[in-house]
């Protein structure tokens, strides 16, 4: 029997938590995917299928080195997400970790869109 890959078994998650986290217009959802490299966020609209606003670290990479400075980019990218759900008059959204669990870099961006001004 054949076990299945790490993002094989994340996308298992992640279909549990899209279940329950349904973005709309006034409250939608920040979803999030992690590379190795790179983290990005997005703002959802669900019911119409349709991204109000996103965020990636392409323009934020800091110029250090190493883990800490992956953490500083992602918090950094909730923060500009936050501003960029602020011109849209957008307050409070539902998280979707995307399958990842809630540590490093992905509770840095969530902390980083709460200090921007978004409830969730």
């Amino acid at each position: 029997m054949k076990t299945p890959n790490k993002n094989a078994k994340r996308i298992q998650r992640h279909h549990k938590v899209r279940v329950k986290a349904i973005g709309t217009a006034a409250k939608p959802r920040l979803c999030v995917f992690r590379s190795n490299k790179h983290i990005y966020g997005q703002l959802i609209d669900d019911l119409k299928g349709e991204t109000l606003a996103s965020a990636d670290d392409s323009k934020i990479k800091a110029d250090k080195k190493g883990d800490f400075a992956k953490v500083a980019d992602a918090k950094a990218v909730g923060f500009d997400l936050a501003a960029k759900a602020k011109d849209l008059k957008i307050k409070k959204v539902v998280f979707d970790r995307g399958g990842y669990i809630f540590t490093g870099r992905v509770k840095a961006l969530a902390e980083g869109a709460r200090e921007g001004g978004l409830e969730f």
